[in-house]
C-alpha cells in the first residue's frame, strides 16, 4: 500500500529500445579506421591455476594470451612469435625465470620485449635484481592482485 492506496504498476521497460540505447552509449565512434589489433601476451608459470587465472583475467580484458607451463615451453613458443610483453615466473623447475629472461633476449625479434618478472620470492638477493633490471624486467610479487595484474599488462604493452 501506498498512503492507503495500492502502489503503482511498475512501469515496463522497453527492452529492445533499452538495448539499442545502451549499445549506441557504449560502442566505440566509427572513425572509418580498423580497430586495433589485441595486444599478445605470454604467460610462462609452472603452476597452471596462477597461468590459467591470469589469462582468463587478460583475455576479458581483450588481450590475445598464450600460455606456457615451463620455460622450455615457453621457448619453443618464441621461436615462432613475437608477444608484445611476457609475464614470466622466477620460480621454475630446470629452467628458472632468470635462465629464460637470458635465452629471450639472445632472440634478435625480442630483444627489447617487455618481460615481467612475477615471483613469490619476497627476497631476492640484489645482484639477482640487479641482472633481472639490466634485462629490461620489471619484478612484481605474488599473491598479484587482478587489478594489479591489468594494471601491469597494460604498461608493458602501453595500451
Amino acid at each position: 500500500m501506498y498512503r492507503g492506496h495500492p502502489a503503482p504498476p511498475a512501469p515496463q521497460l522497453d527492452a529492445h529500445v533499452f538495448y539499442l540505447q545502451n549499445d549506441a552509449v557504449t560502442e566505440p565512434p566509427d572513425d572509418g579506421q580498423p580497430a586495433p589489433a589485441p595486444r599478445s601476451i605470454l604467460i610462462v608459470d609452472d603452476d597452471r591455476s596462477v597461468a590459467d587465472t591470469f589469462a582468463r583475467i587478460l583475455k576479458l580484458e581483450g588481450f590475445r594470451v598464450t600460455t606456457a607451463f615451463n620455460a622450455e615451453e615457453g621457448l619453443g613458443l618464441v621461436k615462432d612469435m613475437t608477444p608484445d610483453a611476457i609475464i614470466l615466473d622466477m620460480r621454475m623447475p630446470i629452467t628458472n625465470g632468470l635462465q629464460f629472461l637470458k635465452m629471450v633476449r639472445d632472440l634478435p625479434h625480442l630483444v627489447s620485449t617487455p618481460v615481467a618478472i612475477v615471483t613469490g620470492d619476497y627476497f631476492l638477493p640484489d645482484p639477482i635484481q640487479l641482472e633481472l633490471k639490466q634485462l629490461g624486467a620489471d619484478i612484481r610479487f605474488k599473491p598479484l592482485w587482478l587489478e594489479d595484474l591489468i594494471t601491469l599488462a597494460r604498461s608493458l604493452v602501453k595500451a
